[in-house]
């Protein structure tokens, strides 16, 4: 099965580059996406053309994918199963929860000269990068690059119920299933609420775990796609 990677802000698809070999020997084919914006020089992409470059990787697939947002991208993994819910066969957000209709995407930091750069570490010390040792945390800060403007501001549009029929894993990183259980059930997570085949797993690492704990998050991710 095709495995639709799609990374968080400031992270082109060489954030999955020691996932993708553990996918592969596990037996399923990896398609980490650079999405518009996020490692190609377009200063001016849209949220649309990410949306769009997501659905092109699945529309390329030969058969329904499972497609992988991590983080932010969990909203772009949910767009997807909006746009195509008869065509994906499974969607899996690690580490954040997608954003109901009518949302911006992305509007965390502040916008500098028409892009959201890495606001460094400080907004994310603790559980989120308590993992990271020094050199991983060089690696990433060298590799982020600013989301455009409207990519970040753009706003999440939803209209097709049956996203909620695709099956669902939300992989928790820095939080627990239990919590994230709970967040649901407090109706702090409305899209969530509303899916009809949820699945919570754990991993153990903060946020970023494609980082820290690649192999345990490729097996992970294999082990939903073997269960769609």
């Amino acid at each position: 099965m095709d495995i639709v990677l799609v990374a968080g802000l400031w992270l082109d698809g060489s954030a999955w580059d020691e996932v993708v070999p553990a996918i592969e020997a596990l037996g399923h084919r990896p398609v980490p996406l650079t999405l518009p914006g996020q490692g190609d020089g377009r200063a001016d992409a849209t949220l649309d053309d990410q949306i769009g470059a997501v659905l092109a990787a699945v529309d390329a697939a030969a058969a329904p994918p499972l497609v992988v947002g991590h983080s932010a991208a969990t909203s772009l993994a949910w767009l997807a199963a909006d746009a195509r819910p008869e065509r994906l066969a499974g969607v899996a957000l690690i580490g954040g929860f997608p954003n109901p209709d009518g949302e911006k995407y992305a509007d965390f930091f502040e916008v500098q000269d028409g892009g959201m750069p890495f606001p460094g570490w400080g907004p994310f010390e603790g559980p989120d990068s308590a993992d990271l040792d020094e050199p991983t945390r060089r690696r990433f800060e060298a590799a982020a690059m600013p989301v455009p403007e409207q990519v970040a501001r753009g706003v999440v549009r939803l209209t097709d119920a049956r996203r909620y029929d695709v099956p669902t894993v939300l992989v928790c990183p820095e939080f627990s299933p239990a919590q994230a259980r709970a967040w649901i059930d407090a109706g702090e997570v409305p899209e969530l609420a509303k899916a009809k085949r949820l699945e919570l797993v754990d991993i153990d690492s903060g946020h970023w775990p494609m980082f820290s704990k690649p192999a345990e998050l490729a097996r992970l991710l294999a082990t939903a796609a073997d269960e769609l």
